[in-house]
């Protein structure tokens, strides 16, 4: 029986960018269906208001990247807060990527601001700091695709960082087996980090530009995690029984 997953997508893509890409729940449906666990996808755009009526059931919420900054107080953003956090308390399992990453971590009780580091762009190596029954292909090092210039500097109290570098110590954690964050994009190709490059490439400098158009070089773990992340929501953890 397939998952029913929540895209939460919390973006519109640049104008120039929708005719190839569409949108961020459009890129997670394509990434998912090259991964082995029968899933199947309802992408609901919350910068525009829509979300999944109270009697639609889902086995997990994915809170997509976004241009908006996790601590901004848009309307949007604090009514996604609010929705999560009842999600949350209900015990429901929460996936988030970029902005998403951030945004339960700011709302479990970690702390995201805008990094000392500067931009995150490119492909990017992280250290793999835990294993769990859910992480199938085992790896011993990530690389993700990334862009962004926030970052998650305290975590939850009760969180298991997954994946860290020195640029960016909390890349991934979970929250016992309800919660499952990365900060780098498993949804992003090549090409599209190359766009997202070139639209911002005054902005970034051209340091920063030209590292991470020559780190474009590299392979990147998308389906992996894409993997990770759908073994996540269909594990069960075992419970010792009781005498």
């Amino acid at each position: 029986m397939s998952l029913r997953i929540c895209i939460l997508e919390t973006d519109v893509l640049r104008p120039e960018l929708v005719d190839q890409y569409q949108g961020y729940g459009q890129m997670f449906q394509r990434l998912f269906s090259q991964q082995p666990v029968a899933a199947e996808f309802v992408v609901y755009n919350v910068v525009q208001g829509q979300y999944p009526s109270d009697d639609e059931q889902f086995d997990a919420y994915l809170v997509t990247g976004s241009k908006a900054d996790s601590f901004g107080t848009d309307p949007w953003i604090q009514t996604l807060k609010t929705y999560l956090m009842d999600r949350y308390q209900r015990g429901d399992k929460l996936l988030g990527v970029c902005f998403g990453h951030q945004l339960l971590a700011l709302l479990l009780g970690g702390k995201t601001e805008r990094a000392s580091q500067g931009w995150g762009v490119g492909t990017h190596r992280y250290k793999l700091a835990a294993k769990a029954p859910w992480m199938n292909p085992v790896m011993e090092e990530l690389t993700l695709l990334i862009s962004h210039q926030d970052q998650v500097t305290e975590l939850p109290e009760n969180a298991t960082v997954i994946a860290s570098s020195d640029f960016c110590p909390y890349a991934a954690y979970h929250i016992n087996d309800q919660v499952l964050c990365f900060q780098g994009h498993p949804e992003f190709i090549h090409d599209y980090s190359r766009a997202l490059l070139e639209i911002r490439q005054q902005h970034l400098g051209e340091k920063i530009y030209s590292q991470g158009v020559a780190s474009l070089e590299q392979e990147h773990h998308g389906t992996t995690v894409a993997e990770w992340m759908m073994r996540f929501v269909a594990h069960k953890p075992t419970t010792t029984p009781t005498a």
